[in-house]
């Protein structure tokens, strides 16, 4: 399993953006395929998008064309980009890690995005 830590979340206006990080220990990173999952009160943890080791990319319909995952092997971190935030983005983002199509074994603390309205 690899160790991922969370970094950039915060308070931020409707239409604004912001850039979670997400760096990870160990020296396989390159082979995990890395997700970014959300959790508002109240409702269950969803998937918000994933970059597989391939470079193949997943994104749920609501967050297409605002955000944008990308990964950096060399500095074992994965970003999530996003942008024209709204209000029903405000949630708790986790970073996760998987390898294949298994479960997501390793998690993230989280960190809190919040957009105003």
């Amino acid at each position: 399993q690899v160790q991922l830590v969370e970094s950039g979340g915060g308070l931020v206006q409707a239409g604004g953006s912001l850039r979670l990080s997400c760096a990870a220990s160990g020296r396989t990173f390159s082979r995990y395929n890395m997700g970014w999952f959300r959790q508002a009160p109240g409702k269950e943890r969803e998937r918000v998008a994933e970059i597989r080791w391939n470079g193949i990319i997943y994104y749920k319909d609501s967050v297409k064309g605002r955000f944008t995952i990308t990964r950096d092997n060399a500095k074992n971190t994965v970003f999530l980009q996003m942008n024209s935030l709204k209000p029903e983005d405000t949630a708790v983002y986790y970073c996760a890690a998987r390898i294949g199509q298994g479960d997501f074994a390793s998690w993230g603390q989280g960190t809190q995005v919040t957009v105003s309205s």
